[in-house]
């Protein structure tokens, strides 16, 4: 009789423990570093954490910390994640230059014509080529902004010639290099920086995508645009990241996972790049309200910026290769892997 009752004893403890995990309820702190009105974290981020906490009763919640508000900078938001500082960032791996060369086929110039595709393509080549390079976290979706352009405060881009002497601000390492070979100055500095470098005249102008401008108001800081034609690929895009610390992960219960093993993965990644896509209309508008000058590039003179650029190709592969890769092969899977979305 003892044993029974000390049976049930345990059976009814075990079940408690049971009943305890599958009602916890966890918060996840995330940290970006973009204000809290940007298109990502309010298009992208804030979407996906409503979905969380719909398909878990409201067990599964984040708490948004926009504008670097838990201190640092965005580059160090990776490491944030990674050592637990907080439970999930939304940030650009570009921010750390060279740390995850991998991914960076995807801001090489005149790669991506799509952030969807992009998207699609960048979660794919992940898994196949860089999940070693991203160890220290739990990747849940990489993204690709839509086309990314030359805006300046005083003069307007029309040929390689005009970038000489030009100060101008890229967000990653490929960015950098390719103003270069266009005849700027790279500077390198994050999009929080941008507005007041532009207004002291730090920097000449930047490249940057349509919709990320009217968060930061830089369509009221600059007068020209320089723009390539929709059908051509783009001068070039960066690939950003939402990773989890993978303890918290591992720390949750299993229905807890399933949620974000749902919500997570190529069918995020096809999600951002969309909404990506659809912000560059209505990013782009302010600027044309505000009367600023806009200029659509030739082919010919895009031609001429193509083969300006062409040797960061091989650059890249022969990084790859020097670090044991097959570089030539994962610049053709990045390319297949683009073609195939793009359909």
């Amino acid at each position: 009789m003892k044993t029974f009752r000390r049976l049930c004893a345990l059976a009814l403890t075990a079940l408690g423990a049971s009943f305890g995990a599958q009602a916890q309820e966890v918060t996840l702190k995330v940290h970006h570093f973009w204000n809290p009105q940007a298109m990502p974290p309010t298009k992208i981020l804030q979407p996906w954490c409503d979905r969380l906490a719909a398909e878990s009763n409201n067990r599964l919640k984040c708490q948004i910390f926009p504008a670097m508000q838990l201190g640092g900078t965005p580059a160090q938001l990776i490491d944030q994640a990674k050592d637990g500082v907080v439970d999930l960032v939304f940030t650009l791996p570009g921010y750390t230059a060279g740390r995850f060369p991998i991914m960076e086929v995807f801001e090489l110039p005149f790669m991506t014509s799509s952030a969807e595709a992009g998207s699609k393509a960048a979660w794919d080549f992940y898994q196949k080529y860089a999940q070693k390079e991203f160890a220290g976290v739990k990747p849940l979706m990489f993204a690709v902004h839509e086309q990314g352009y030359v805006h300046t405060r005083d003069k307007q881009i029309r040929t390689l010639a005009d970038f000489k002497g030009l100060k101008m601000r890229a967000p990653t390492r490929q960015t950098n290099k390719l103003l270069a070979t266009l005849g700027a100055t790279p500077v390198a500095m994050p999009l929080p920086a941008v507005a007041e470098a532009v207004n002291k005249g730090v920097i000449d102008g930047f490249v940057l995508p349509w919709e990320v401008i009217p968060s930061v108001k830089l369509h009221e800081m600059v007068k020209y645009h320089t723009e390539t034609p929709l059908n051509k690929p783009a001068l070039y895009t960066s690939v950003f990241v939402i990773a989890m610390n993978p303890a918290k992960y591992e720390s949750l219960p299993a229905d807890l996972k399933a949620v974000i093993d749902r919500n997570s993965g190529a069918g995020f990644a096809a999600i951002a790049g969309k909404t990506w896509d659809e912000a560059r209309a209505p990013g782009r508008k302010p600027a044309e309200e505000r009367g600023n000058t806009f200029y659509m590039l030739p082919d010919a003179e895009l031609e001429n910026w193509v083969k300006a650029s062409a040797p960061l190709y091989d650059e890249w592969v022969a990084a790859m290769e020097k670090a044991g890769l097959p570089g030539k092969q994962m610049l053709q899977d990045a390319r297949d892997l683009l073609d195939k979305y793009r359909k």
